[in-house]
């Protein structure tokens, strides 16, 4: 059941990406683009996903269990460290090159583009390079929806 609530999040999540035309790379350099001609729209879909997480966690948070799990997974550091702030800066340096982040990129799939094929196999390459470096209990299963 689990695997299908994921299938229809993503699903779901998917098509608010193409809605928002957040799969266009040009989108997002258009607000990337604050000397230029800047497009205010991805803010706006930012503020939505905010509003959107601040509501519904604080009903999810409150349950003992996940609905389709025996657990929550819950990031049990909240420092700052070189680790971090690395993966932020390449990702940000990506995003603002490409255009594309996780997501949209891998809804962006459905155009077939040469160049998001290259970039969705890079991402997948740098993921498991950075899985593969993870310093074991990074992320470590909380006992209860409270943290």
């Amino acid at each position: 059941m689990g695997v299908l609530a994921a299938l229809i999040s993503g699903t779901i999540f998917g098509f608010g990406l193409a809605l928002s035309q957040m799969i266009d790379p040009a989108k997002v350099l258009g607000f990337l683009d604050i000397a230029g001609v800047w497009d205010p729209t991805l803010a706006f879909v930012m503020a939505g996903a905010v509003a959107v997480t601040m509501i519904s966690f604080r009903f999810v948070l409150k349950r003992d269990l996940p609905v389709w799990g025996d657990r929550f997974f819950l990031p049990t550091r909240s420092d700052l460290d070189a680790r971090l702030l690395g993966g932020a800066a390449v990702f940000g340096v990506g995003w603002g090159l490409v255009g594309y982040c996780p997501g949209p990129a891998l809804a962006s799939l459905v155009y077939a583009l040469p160049q998001t094929v290259v970039f969705v196999i890079a991402m997948l390459v740098g993921a498991a390079l950075a899985r593969a470096s993870l310093t074991p209990g990074a992320l470590r299963p909380a006992a209860t929806g409270t943290g």
